[in-house]
């Protein structure tokens, strides 16, 4: 086996959880090969270097070898290397960090806070005074 559609290997070495995610990636221009736009039918072999954005970040995988075959977690470092720049994840770290500071009002779960004054509203103990 000298090339393997990109959709196939990124299925088999677990970067997607499905074909078809991988496809569609391929389709939105999020992966390139060697720096160039992929699409799904594409091939690839030992050696490319893959950037797969991911937004926020852009992950980046070397081809150590090929597979059509989806395999279990364990044995993808022996088909996958990753060659993601550490500044990657650092970003990953301070979008995470920034989706808790800049959490707009009204989404998501209230905060200690938040709870802790809603409680203190609905808390109906003046009621009992006037009975």
């Amino acid at each position: 086996m000298d090339e393997v559609r990109i959709d196939k290997w990124m299925w088999a070495t677990r970067i997607f959880k499905t074909r078809t995610i991988a496809a569609e990636a391929c389709k939105k221009n999020r992966v390139s090969v060697n720096g160039a736009q992929a699409k799904p039918s594409r091939m690839i072999k030992r050696g490319d270097v893959l950037q797969i954005r991911k937004p926020p970040i852009t992950l980046s995988f070397k081809v150590l070898d090929l597979t059509e075959h989806r395999m279990g977690a364990k044995l993808t470092p022996s088909y996958i290397e990753n060659v993601t720049p550490p500044e990657q994840y650092e970003l990953l770290e301070l979008n995470k960090i920034a989706g808790f500071v800049d959490r707009a009002r009204g989404l998501g779960r209230p905060t200690k806070k938040e709870r802790r004054d809603l409680e203190q509203f609905t808390d109906f103990e003046w009621l009992d005074d006037d009975i």
